[in-house]
């Protein structure tokens, strides 16, 4: 079962794992804290921050989240828009 659906406002999570060690993120840095909205549930699929040291992955939920390209990079036009596939543990319900 997937805890966004379509339409939901999202809040990525502003967590920097990097800075406690070596990892693999897949979550790009400017999205961390950004607010966008979940276009549609991809499917879920193994965690690939695991899989990529050959640890046991958890299969998560995966999304494409639109974010309004002004906002992220103080460039762009209104209805300009960013759609990037992120996966459900970097995600909280918008405030």
């Amino acid at each position: 079962m997937t805890r966004f659906t379509p339409g939901a406002r999202i809040r990525v999570k502003a967590d920097f794992p990097e800075t406690r060690g070596p990892c693999h993120i897949r979550t790009p840095h400017y999205l961390r804290g950004r607010e966008g909205l979940v276009e549609r549930h991809l499917g879920a699929f193994r965690n690939p921050e695991d899989l990529a040291f050959a640890r046991p992955a958890a299969t998560i939920p995966l999304y494409h989240v639109r974010f309004d390209q002004p906002a992220l990079w103080n460039e762009g036009q209104a209805g300009d828009t960013v759609l990037v596939e992120l996966y459900e543990h970097w995600l909280e319900p918008a405030a």
